[in-house]
């Protein structure tokens, strides 16, 4: 690293997760003398086993809210880190990124912001737990390992799945699914994961799976594709064979090669007039 290049890493957590899926992630990028955030969402400061236990902080979470509080740790930073997110974690770090907050940005798997119209079946299959009972837009909707080893691990042996689902998986918020997952193309105005993709921001990179089920490489590249009228620089990457649970899948450290790698290579990159 040159002396100017960020020395922060902050690492955003997607639904039905919490920061206690960076875990390798953490002692990976501080071998490597960076200092490594992983806020968790409002209220989620406690254990996976916490929230399973009593979920009713998920279901009354919002993104408006959540956005606030990671914006907070970012801008009390001296310099502007390097800002990845997982899932929901990569929407949330495009918002993030649009307020003009971070060096550089990577999105993993991620899940779209407003106006991305890709939707393949096997991602409606994985989403529809959450929206099959409208009832569920006022709950916190968790996945069985089954409905986990579809959407998240379906490279893994099902007994691994099962592993990574009693170890990492929490309920999510049904409302962030049906609003911003269902409804956010087809609701008036723009929604809550809006972006001006014709805005300036830091250099981002969408990492994909090409077996990716619940946030399919499709969804990602054309997430991607909206970001061509903004003057920032934006690149997408497909890794054949990886799933969405690809940040602790084997391999996992391929990943995060390449999403360091690439940061460290475009923060602070010159933005066009």
């Amino acid at each position: 690293m040159t002396n100017d290049a960020p020395d922060t890493v902050v690492l955003v957590h997607g639904l039905w997760m919490t920061p206690r899926g960076w875990e390798h992630w953490v002692p990976y990028y501080e071998g490597k003398g960076l200092r490594v955030l992983t806020p968790g969402y409002p209220g989620f400061e406690i254990e996976v086993e916490a929230l399973r236990e009593d979920p009713d902080v998920i279901a009354r979470l919002g993104v408006p809210e959540t956005v606030d509080h990671l914006a907070a740790v970012i801008e009390a930073l001296d310099a502007p880190p390097i800002i990845m997110g997982h899932s929901f974690g990569g929407t949330l770090t495009q918002l993030l990124l649009a307020r003009g907050l971070g060096a550089a940005g990577v999105v993993i798997n991620s899940a779209p912001t407003e106006g991305v119209r890709v939707t393949p079946l096997s991602q409606a299959r994985s989403l529809f737990p959450a929206l099959r009972n409208p009832a569920s837009r006022h709950r916190a909707v968790g996945l069985t390992p089954e409905q986990f080893h579809y959407a998240f691990a379906n490279t893994l042996s099902e007994e691994d799945s099962r592993a990574a689902w009693e170890r990492y998986a929490i309920p999510a918020p049904g409302a962030w699914i049906w609003t911003y997952g269902l409804l956010a193309n087809f609701t008036p105005g723009h929604q809550e994961t809006w972006v001006d993709y014709a805005g300036d921001r830091a250099p981002l990179l969408f990492l994909a799976g090409e077996a990716d089920h619940i946030m399919p490489a499709s969804v990602n590249r054309s997430n991607a594709r909206r970001w061509g009228a903004s003057p920032a620089i934006t690149e997408f990457h497909a890794f054949p064979g990886r799933d969405h649970w690809t940040c602790a899948a084997p391999g996992w450290e391929t990943v995060a090669d390449r999403a360091l790698t690439w940061a460290l290579e475009h923060a602070g990159a010159a933005r066009p007039a």
